[in-house]
């Protein structure tokens, strides 16, 4: 929907939506922090190389939007959770932005209207959303209205997304690409869709498929606009490198390339043909293997275009990155390209191509969900609690009366200078052991064996500064530090609304949304909720490195925000209920340019009930059979019947709650 209509709506309870920031509710100044502050943070944290395009640092340490529907008048998010929180909601939130999903999507076609013009290139450009990228419904929806001037069009790869595709496309010329493994129903279904004049595009990925395509067509009467997959030598770089060349899953070797085209041939089917398609993997990094792959495809293209007379479009695929780290490098994390740089390899390589081989340009279609759906979602949550292995000030302050061993640790843990360090670390290690197997001998107490560890991780905590003043910190004290990071729990789950951080090492950007005009006087990583030890994200983007450990501030009784950007591509289809976590808030933000912003929608998370009801737990049959037990209860414990009550009232509350902590 445009920003005017979506600012117009109202939430799902009806009711007329609030400004944010601006309009009724007035923010009391406060004094503004030094600029070198704010700035150091910024920087730590690298907004203006991750995010420059959609979110800065103001005056007041509050992470801001930036993007061009704003208008140059910011709206700091942390005013957003607070007017979330007003509307009954508590953290973990996802606060999505459909702006972004246009913006997004008029930066990619800006990208190749201007490199068509530039290489004077004579056919046209159509974007294409795979729907697999993110599925939810207000999701599509936004993508198709903000892409309907551009006849976006829709990419699927089951039964189940064709069933989206033909509903939510009403623009007739935008395509629709079926690609993946295919039955007779699924088929049956596209060759529909091209009766009621969809521009239905079945994508063949094998001999097999051809075979069946043609008989089901001959049997309904329905000419096909028909594609094929080719499986290029090139390959892709970064995490899906293995999606393309010889061995990857999808597409069409030369030989059997060359059957098909015989077969079509042979059946007078050839006018049928009018696209190809390959694929070199999601996230690429370099854009050099992208120039590769296109010029490949382009080639075949070419050769094919002499003899099949309606071949008109080659899909470019996806492939076209995200910068998460904000390096502008083929690191994994990043890519090494523009998306003008992207669209302008794309464009001159076929080009080129075509030129050569004295054949008409195809139009051209890219893939490109990860670019387009990934700013416009941030996971944001609270943090819990902070734990550390190291305790504060040891609670003796000398070791009269103790035992030899806990003497010895705390001589090692008073006496530790700058001069002595790697000494006396090595010293305690020798201890810790000999402690160790003192209490398991049965000679030291469980206070005494406390009281050692105090000291032990005290001895490591001051070796490690006074190693990070030395000249070169020794290797080994990098992994002390790493033992040493604490520890946060946070209100999330990773399996629920980051699993690739934790499936394939994916890097998000993360960092607190306000505080930062304060100096962080931590490190650690993140634990989420779940019981699972994989539940923790310990990498962190650093410009020039994986950082282990991510800064942040001391909890000060506050609630204290987190932030998890770029999170809107596939992360929302591919999380699970691991300790039966549900899918979180989900909260439509629009900005009115003006200061303000505006909840356009709230779909509120998982209710315990419903987690339980997606595994086949019924909150009726539930309710009954902890009534039993109730009662069970009320005759065999002499529990009164008023208690008997209190307790299913608490149940039955328990069961319409978030599935998450609700500490704020």
């Amino acid at each position: 929907m445009r920003a005017a209509r979506a600012i117009a709506r109202e939430t799902k309870t009806g009711r007329p939506v609030a400004a944010i920031a601006g309009g009724k509710r007035v923010r009391t100044p406060r004094p503004a922090s030094p600029r070198n502050a704010v700035e150091e943070t910024t920087e730590l944290y690298g907004v203006r190389n991750w995010g420059s395009e959609f979110f800065d640092v103001n005056r007041d340490g509050e992470l801001v939007l930036t993007f061009e529907g704003t208008r140059g008048t910011p709206v700091a998010l942390k005013d957003i959770i607070t007017e979330v929180q007003q509307r009954g909601l508590t953290t973990p939130v996802v606060l999505r932005f459909p702006q972004l999903l246009d913006y997004q999507i008029k930066k990619l076609a800006m990208a190749f209207k201007s490199a068509i013009e530039e290489y004077g290139y004579r056919r046209e450009y159509t974007p294409i959303f795979p729907i697999k990228v993110n599925q939810k419904k207000e999701v599509a929806q936004e993508v198709l209205a903000f892409g309907d001037r551009y006849n976006l069009g829709i990419e699927v790869g089951s039964k189940a997304e064709l069933t989206v595709a033909l509903a939510m496309t009403k623009n007739p010329e935008s395509p629709i690409i079926c690609n993946g493994a295919k039955d007779e129903a699924y088929l049956r279904l596209a060759l529909l869709g091209k009766l009621i004049g969809k521009k239905v595009f079945i994508v063949l990925e094998s001999l097999f498929e051809l075979r069946m395509v043609m008989e089901l067509s001959k049997k309904m009467k329905i000419r096909p606009f028909l594609g094929l997959r080719l499986k290029l030598s090139a390959r892709g770089s970064g995490k899906w490198e293995k999606s393309s060349g010889d061995l990857s899953k999808f597409g069409f070797t030369t030989t059997d390339l060359l059957k098909c085209i015989h077969t079509l041939t042979e059946e007078r089917w050839i006018d049928c043909l009018r696209l190809l398609h390959f694929h070199i993997g999601s996230q690429v990094t370099d854009v050099k293997r992208i120039k590769e792959a296109v010029k490949e495809a382009a080639r075949v293209y070419a050769k094919l275009r002499k003899t099949c007379p309606n071949l008109d479009y080659l899909d470019v695929g996806g492939g076209l990155g995200l910068d998460y780290d904000g390096s502008r490098t083929n690191s994994e994390s990043s890519v090494n390209y523009s998306v003008q740089e992207y669209a302008n390899g794309v464009v001159y390589s076929i080009k080129e191509v075509c030129d050569n081989e004295d054949v008409q340009e195809p139009i051209v279609l890219t893939e490109n969900g990860r670019m387009v759906a990934g700013p416009h979602a941030i996971l944001v949550f609270n943090v819990v609690n902070e734990l550390t292995l190291t305790n504060g000030p040891i609670r003796v302050t000398n070791s009269e009366g103790k035992p030899q061993i806990i003497q010895e640790m705390y001589d090692l843990y008073s006496g530790i200078n700058g001069k002595n360090y790697r000494e006396y670390y090595h010293d305690v290690l020798e201890r810790r052991d000999e402690m160790f197997s003192l209490f398991n001998l049965g000679y030291l107490s469980l206070e005494d064996r406390g009281l050692g560890q105090e000291l032990f991780w005290g001895v490591c905590e001051r070796a490690t500064k006074f190693a990070k003043l030395a000249k070169h910190m020794p290797e080994e004290f990098e992994d002390v530090e790493r033992m040493l990071s604490r520890k946060f729990i946070c209100n999330f789950s990773v399996f629920q609304s980051v699993p690739d951080s934790w499936a394939i090492d994916q890097l998000f950007p993360i960092m607190p949304i306000h505080r930062l005009n304060e100096a962080p006087d931590r490190k650690g990583y993140l634990a989420d909720l779940t019981c699972d030890s994989d539940g923790k994200i310990d990498n962190f983007i650093d410009l020039r490195d994986v950082k282990e450990a991510l800064e942040l501030h001391s909890l000060n009784g506050e609630p204290y925000y987190l932030g998890v950007f770029f999170t809107g591509a596939y992360q929302d289809v591919m999380g699970d209920y691991h300790n039966l976590f549900g899918h979180v808030h989900d909260v439509f933000v629009v900005a009115d340019g003006k200061g303000s912003c505006h909840i356009t929608k709230i779909t509120p998370g998982h209710k315990i009930e419903g987690v339980l009801k997606v595994f086949g737990y019924e909150k009726e049959d539930l309710m009954a059979e902890f009534r039993a037990r109730v009662f069970e209860g009320v005759a065999r414990e002499n529990l009164k019947p008023e208690w008997g009550n209190q307790l299913l009232r608490e149940y039955d509350a328990a069961l319409g709650s978030y599935t998450y902590l609700t500490l704020e």
